[in-house]
């Protein structure tokens, strides 16, 4: 007898084929969960084949959906960790990866296993959710872009590598050369080496989004610094994307009072960062370099610090723009 092919396959996947399927269970699509299936087999076989997960390679991913992502990681050999906040997918996956999440019961290594958690992603350590080394591969819930990657980067075990689908604009800011960069272009090229590997129009989910999308790919660093230093960075960083189109000499004298004008300029000076730059202009070495010539700095009364769990959103933006969901 020929076993039945998943409807739901890089062979099979479009627009129409997700919308029949969502009918069928009742699942329509949350716009408060940003949710926008992938509907594109051939970005899904992209996305596979830059994750490259080797049979039984523990792989998280955040927002499964309706498991398209989730089905081709188990096709391809990964033990999957999939956590959903949506109750109505998670039973959907429960029914429909009834096998796999058996053989992850009996052997949570097994190549093709599924560990299903309902859950806030925001609101599990990643160490409650997978043992290192893992990756992460996921068409993140785009509204949460920046507080996921701050989740899975700020803190141990961070991924090897991450595949993550992300709105357009965002994922070429992340990706960005100095000039271009955000507070969270400076965040995430700390952690990682980053490139935007493909465009996704928004014509290949369903429903359509209003804006493209991209695949971003990251390979992450080892640490640089220590955990408290780690801290001193971000509060630096922080304070001059707040005003990145500004001198950083004058942005880094208003939002830091207490370092004094006079600190400033000679660790400008140390770094070999001219004075009248922009922050955007700075590369994640000039950051390093200035905040090592400027050593401590005060925290704020209180603020929670960018490396933190859930960590603030870029200050230099208004925020990351809706997209599509990670509900592959």
């Amino acid at each position: 007898m020929t076993p039945s092919r998943d409807p739901l396959d890089a062979v099979h996947l479009g627009p129409e084929v997700v919308r029949r399927h969502l009918r069928l269970h009742g699942l329509e699509a949350r716009r408060s969960l940003s949710q926008n299936h992938l509907a594109d087999g051939e970005v899904l076989e992209a996305i596979v084949e830059a994750a490259a997960p080797a049979p039984g390679r523990t792989v998280l991913e955040i927002g499964p959906g309706i498991g398209i992502l989730t089905g081709a990681l188990l096709e391809a050999g990964a033990a999957v960790t999939a956590v959903e906040v949506d109750p109505r997918l998670a039973d959907h996956l429960r029914d429909r990866f009834a096998d796999a999440l058996e053989r992850a019961a009996a052997d949570p290594a097994a190549p093709g296993g599924l560990r299903l958690v309902r859950a806030d992603v925001l609101d599990v350590p990643v160490a409650d959710l997978v043992d290192g080394p893992y990756d992460l591969v996921a068409n993140l819930p785009y509204h949460i872009t920046s507080p996921v990657l701050h989740h899975v980067l700020g803190a141990e075990p961070r991924p090897d590598r991450f595949v993550l689908m992300l709105q357009r604009e965002v994922a070429e800011r992340i990706a960005a050369a100095p000039g271009g960069l955000s507070y969270l272009s400076v965040f995430v090229q700390y952690h990682a080496h980053v490139e935007v590997v493909r465009i996704v129009p928004a014509a290949s989910f369903e429903p359509a989004p209003e804006v493209d999308s991209a695949v971003l790919a990251g390979r992450t660093r080892p640490r640089r610094l220590a955990p408290a230093e780690e801290d001193e960075l971000w509060r630096l960083v922080q304070a001059g994307f707040r005003e990145r189109r500004k001198m950083v000499r004058n942005v880094l004298s208003r939002q830091l009072p207490a370092l004094g004008r006079d600190r400033i300029d000679a660790a400008l000076a140390a770094s070999g960062i001219v004075a009248d730059r922009r922050p955007q202009t700075l590369s994640v070495n000039d950051w390093l370099a200035l905040a090592a010539a400027l050593g401590m700095i005060a925290p704020p009364g209180g603020a929670a610090t960018a490396g933190s769990a859930g960590g603030p959103a870029d200050p230099g933006d208004p925020g990351d723009p809706a997209g599509p969901a990670g509900a592959p």
